[in-house]
C-alpha cells in the first residue's frame, strides 16, 4: 500500500470512527498525530478540542452521520467529499474536508461546507 493509499484509509477510518461510530476518543488515539491544528472556526485546536467538539455535536444531533462520497489524496493531503446529516430528515451539508498527515497520522484539518441545495440551475447532482 502506498503512503497516499494509507493516508486515504486513515482519514476515512478516522471520520467513520469519530462521527458515525461516535467514538472520538478512540479515533484520536488511533489516527491523530502529536499535534492537531484545526482551521474550522467552530472547533478548537488539539485532540481534546476535537473530542469535545464531536462529543457536543453528536450530543446535539444523536442521528448525526457522515457519508463520504469520494476521497482524493496527493502528497501529504487527503480530501473527502461527503454529506453530513444531523437526522434522516435533514437534507444535510455538503462538505469538503482537507486533512494533512505526517508519518501516517492526521495533524491538520480544514473544511468547506454548504447546505445541500433544494434546487439547482443545472441537472448535475452534488455527488
Amino acid at each position: 500500500m502506498t503512503d497516499i493509499q494509507h493516508n486515504k484509509q486513515t482519514v476515512v477510518e478516522f471520520y467513520e470512527l469519530a462521527f458515525n461510530a461516535k467514538q472520538p476518543e478512540e479515533a484520536v488515539e488511533k489516527y491523530l498525530g502529536p499535534q492537531y491544528i484545526q482551521h474550522n472556526p467552530q472547533a478548537p485546536d488539539g485532540a481534546e478540542g476535537f473530542i469535545g467538539f464531536v462529543t457536543w455535536f453528536a450530543g446535539e444531533f444523536p442521528e448525526l452521520s457522515i457519508e463520504i462520497k469520494r476521497v482524493v489524496g496527493e502528497g501529504d493531503i487527503v480530501v473527502t467529499h461527503g454529506l453530513i446529516k444531523t437526522s434522516a430528515e435533514d437534507p444535510g451539508q455538503v462538505a469538503a474536508d482537507f486533512f494533512r498527515l505526517e508519518n501516517g497520522k492526521i495533524v491538520e484539518h480544514w473544511d468547506v461546507l454548504q447546505p445541500f441545495p433544494e434546487t439547482s440551475a443545472n441537472d448535475h447532482p452534488m455527488f
